[in-house]
């Protein structure tokens, strides 16, 4: 067994190399719980009136919508495109472009990703095999932070065996509810 001052000390330079990442993914955490709220990963920086002349319906294919955005000015990948309600829709990868079919005229909105936000946020998704090793050491050096948390206040009133164990077993309790019911 770990003596408590082992404890406290391991506890303390994992928590003090962890830090930033402890804070990184807290905060990329809360972002990504909300994130069907605000869309932080995109940004809108500018919204373009436009006018242009449409073919028919069936005229209009991917090849068709690539063109037009590169007549726009647009230059990035296009992700697709669909003609419904009276209104060509394209979307690409930091542009979206709306047209009314009848009229022709319509906007570009164009997007950039909010920085340190998305920065953030990718990391958090990330699934690289060197960030995976490294999170899964995180991962494990959180649960070692836990456990010599646990163990290191070696006497008195608030140790583990008398009042931690009632704590941790909550702490607990409420995600596996959640998992259970929600």
């Amino acid at each position: 067994m770990i003596s408590p001052l082992k404890a406290r000390n391991l506890h303390r330079d994992l928590g003090y190399f962890y830090i930033g990442l402890i804070i990184s993914f807290a905060f990329s955490g809360i972002l990504m719980n909300h994130r069907e709220h605000w869309h932080p990963e995109k940004y809108t920086v500018e919204t373009k009136a436009i006018a242009v002349k449409l073919p028919p319906e069936e005229e209009i294919s991917e090849k068709y919508a690539e063109e037009l955005g590169k007549k726009l000015g647009i230059d990035d990948k296009i992700r697709r495109h669909n003609v419904k309600k009276g209104t060509f829709k394209i979307s690409f990868e930091k542009h979206d472009v709306e047209i009314d079919m009848e009229t022709g005229k319509g906007e570009i909105v164009s997007f950039v990703k909010t920085p340190i936000i998305s920065q953030t946020m990718k990391l958090h998704k990330s699934t690289s095999n060197w960030w995976i090793y490294y999170s899964d050491i995180f991962g494990l050096s959180l649960i070692t932070i836990a456990f010599t948390g646990a163990i290191m206040i070696p006497a008195g009133k608030f140790t583990f065996k008398k009042r931690g164990w009632k704590l941790a077993l909550a702490g607990l309790i409420i995600p596996l509810l959640i998992l259970i019911f929600v």
